[in-house]
């Protein structure tokens, strides 16, 4: 796996603000907030995507509020939550420019990096084909996000074929899906996030779902 370079990792969002920001964490001295913002699909569904943002970037472009029409560049960022409350894997949009404007709904998500476990093909009860994958992405300075990754219909079997270290460029969208969990004899509802993967290229091969 490369280590010595970042992979492609680009986020664009639009949608509304759902809550105001809270502190998520502190690193190295900075504090970062997080809140949720909910973008709209083509089908109607919505996804509830969850921004992190470090403190200087809210007060360089002011603090959103709820209601408030924003648009997001970033990165998606992954860690292991340890605390053994909720998900284990994290997943978030890094905030690295913060746009108050009008507009239609996106979620455009862009990634090259490494598959790093084998693809696992299945079929839905409903008889539709589906591919799960993880992508390695690259930061600077050794570090990775692990992506879970999905992709359906005749692309979903093209990345069936696909073996452990090859490298991807995907295209596609951050999407959130909740469903519940049993946990000591309760039922929890959680939310997990995937990407979406709407176009995949391999090498000078294209694919497209």
């Amino acid at each position: 796996m490369r280590q010595n370079s970042a992979d492609l990792n680009r986020i664009q969002l639009h949608g509304r603000v759902e809550a105001p920001p809270v502190l998520s964490h502190s690193n190295h001295g900075v504090e970062f907030y997080r809140f949720p913002i909910a973008v709209v699909r083509l089908s109607g569904a919505e996804d509830r995507i969850n921004v992190v943002a470090a403190g200087p970037l809210l007060d360089r472009w002011g603090a959103p509020e709820p209601g408030e029409e924003l648009t997001v560049r970033g990165e998606v960022r992954t860690f292991n939550n340890r605390t053994g409350v909720g998900n284990r894997l994290v997943i978030s949009t890094f905030a690295k420019e913060l746009v108050r404007e009008q507009g239609e709904d996106e979620n455009r998500l862009e990634l090259t990096g490494t598959l790093c476990k084998p693809p696992s093909l299945r079929t839905t009860p409903l008889g539709r084909s589906i591919c799960d994958m993880i992508l390695a992405v690259n930061r600077r300075y050794g570090r990775a996000d692990y992506l879970p990754c999905i992709a359906w219909g005749s692309l979903a079997y093209r990345c069936g074929d696909l073996a452990v270290g090859d490298q991807l460029r995907l295209n596609g969208r951050l999407q959130s899906r909740v469903y519940t969990k049993t946990v000591e004899e309760r039922t929890e509802e959680r939310t997990a996030f995937e990407v979406s993967v709407m176009s995949m290229s391999q090498k000078e091969d294209a694919v497209t779902g």
